[in-house]
């Protein structure tokens, strides 16, 4: 049988998207550095967006920073927002199977049409750019003009936009927001960054400018002294987990967790939130605060509870101990730092019961490998070691080694390939019966890649 003529045209349409984001990825991987390195100078982007009318002056942002939880965190202020009837433009990075993730439009990604015409419309003036200084614009430079953009045109109410890395020296600091985020603050990208936390909450800390309302998460104590001095440096006021704002309460629900927040504005009870870990709830809390923030709800009381809690109850936070395929349960979670490891840990010990718990780990090479298997040895019965497909990734051998000091070798499995990671790993969990799962983690990139084997969608 012949096919259908919208079969035809859903075929075409699908092989043409495929060409167009490749034409794109294929210009912007030219650029150096891509994501794994930094350029202290915010000139070029500034020069962009100057030639370009200054889009990004068109609405007012939320600006967020921090180690771990940045794009949930995101995620959750994008949702709140549009809840309460405002339209957003969220700017998030790294993707996990589509480059069009970054750029989302009221919750949703842009569709490759509306990316290619971003980049093609910024393109001319990136020559230009490129022709006035020695050097080349960069890969996330030019994202974030397209994002910058495409907000505009929409056009958009508020944007909310994730550092790429840093923040004194990032692409996104020319937005000086009327409201800062910063997550919690740990030693990550440190050969970039610092190698003390405080030395990389002082980069974080340059987004905060005069005049703004930082929401700050729980902190260490050296993260805190330093975010707190910028704050009075520039005259911006701070907002405190745990002193201003905070959870009140939290208890483990199907499917998630229910919730008390101290907001700023007034209490909020009974927010069900799905998606586990005491650090969501963190997060969730900071999301709020910025949303109260952004509505000058510490003035005019408490922002309707029935909005904020639709809102909550709609959040998704993709690759974030995310649950992906039953018998057995395969969890994808992107920690990548001994922090991340750790919270990822306490959350499936909390809201999970796994008789034996298999993880598959592919990991970058510049990461602190050990200390993210020291967090995660206590809850993992065994572990299958692998490799993704970034030329940044460790090699398996070196990464077996890593895992066979931590857990010894009767815990260690090594699989080259990830598919056959994956599968060697649900073979093990099934192995126990329905007591078994199979945990997929240690890079962003390795759960994307998870989430597309798996069959997920973006």
């Amino acid at each position: 049988m012949a096919p259908s003529l919208w079969g035809t045209s859903n075929l075409f349409s699908v092989q043409n998207d495929a060409s167009e984001l490749a034409r794109i990825e294929k210009a912007l991987a030219t650029r150096y550095p891509y994501e794994n390195k930094m350029v202290p100078d915010i000139e070029r982007i500034a020069d962009l967006l100057d030639l370009m009318g200054s889009p990004h002056r068109s609405y007012p942002s939320i600006h967020l920073t921090g180690t771990n939880g940045k794009t949930t965190t995101a995620r959750m202020i994008d949702a709140l927002l549009r809840e309460f009837g405002v339209r957003t433009g969220r700017f998030t990075s790294p993707h996990l199977q589509s480059m069009t993730e970054r750029i989302a439009l009221d919750g949703e990604p842009v569709d490759v049409e509306r990316f290619a015409n971003a980049f093609d419309e910024v393109a001319p003036y990136v020559e230009v750019v490129d022709a006035r200084h020695s050097q080349r614009m960069t890969f996330f430079e030019v994202l974030t003009g397209m994002a910058f953009a495409l907000f505009a045109d929409a056009p958009i109410d508020v944007g909310v936009i994730e550092v790429g890395l840093g923040g004194r020296w990032d692409a996104t600091n020319v937005v000086h927001a009327p409201v800062v985020v910063v997550t919690s603050i740990g030693l990550d990208h440190v050969g970039i960054l610092g190698d003390t936390v405080e030395a990389i909450a002082g980069e974080k800390a340059g987004i905060i400018h005069p005049g703004a309302t930082v929401v700050c998460a729980a902190q260490s104590e050296g993260a805190a002294r330093v975010l707190v001095e910028r704050a009075a440096a520039v005259g911006a006021r701070m907002a405190r987990e745990g002193l201003e704002f905070g959870v009140r309460s939290r208890t483990v629900a199907v499917g998630g967790q229910s919730l008390d927040f101290a907001g700023l504005g007034g209490d909020y009870d009974e927010i069900f939130l799905p998606l586990y870990g005491a650090h969501q709830a963190d997060n969730a809390a900071c999301a709020l605060a910025a949303v109260e923030a952004f509505f000058a709800a510490e003035d005019h009381g408490p922002l309707d509870v029935e909005v904020v809690r639709a809102a909550f109850a709609g959040v998704r936070s993709p690759g974030r101990l995310e649950v992906v395929r039953r018998s057995p349960t395969v969890l994808l979670d992107g920690a990548h730092n001994p922090a991340g490891a750790a919270a990822l840990a306490a959350a499936v010990e909390e809201s999970f019961s796994f008789e034996r718990l298999v993880g598959v780990l592919a990991v970058l090479a510049d990461k602190d490998v050990a200390g993210v298997l020291e967090e995660l040895e206590p809850v993992l019965t065994d572990l299958v070691v692998t490799a993704n497909s970034s030329p940044r990734g460790m090699p398996v051998g070196a990464l077996a080694e890593v895992a066979r000091d931590v857990l010894g070798d009767a815990r260690v499995t090594v699989a080259p390939r990830l598919d056959d990671a994956i599968d060697r790993a649900v073979g093990l969990a099934d192995a126990s019966g329905p007591g078994g799962g199979v945990l997929i983690t240690g890079s962003i990139v390795t759960v994307g890649e998870a989430r597309t084997l798996l069959g997920t969608g973006s």
